[in-house]
């Protein structure tokens, strides 16, 4: 039903402008043209990331957008890094760190999170 239709990452925020600078300063994203009120989408990839202002901004504790990196995860953990982004550190069973990306086998992973606490992620693949 729903598996040929396309899925937007949604991440609410409570100051469009911060965010604004996040998305586009830090991480390097464009947004589409077109304006809506409290709303600024931005093309990824494939892929939309949609976001918004919500009073419930930074209330989700767990990964609320994944990028897929390929094999380049080290790399471009080092470039965000560089434009000040703070990685987060997870003690996962089994898992080691290389820098700021977690080891889990085959699995690469880094975290960090928004100006409004949206956890983002790098994953191979």
């Amino acid at each position: 039903m729903l598996g040929d239709k396309d899925i937007v990452a949604t991440l609410a925020v409570k100051d469009l402008q911060v965010a604004r600078q996040f998305y586009e300063d830090k991480l390097g994203l464009k947004p589409d043209p077109g304006k809506e009120a409290g709303v600024i989408t931005y093309t990824s990839g494939k892929s939309k990331v949609l976001v918004y202002v919500s009073q419930f901004a930074g209330t989700n504790k767990a990964t609320a957008a994944t990028w897929m990196a390929g094999d380049d995860v080290k790399g471009l953990a080092g470039t965000l890094k560089a434009k000040g982004v703070r990685f987060e550190h997870y003690d996962f069973p089994g898992a080691k760190r290389d820098g700021d990306v977690h080891l889990m086998g085959e699995v690469q992973a880094a975290w960090f999170k928004d100006p409004d606490g949206n956890i983002l992620a790098l994953v191979n693949g």
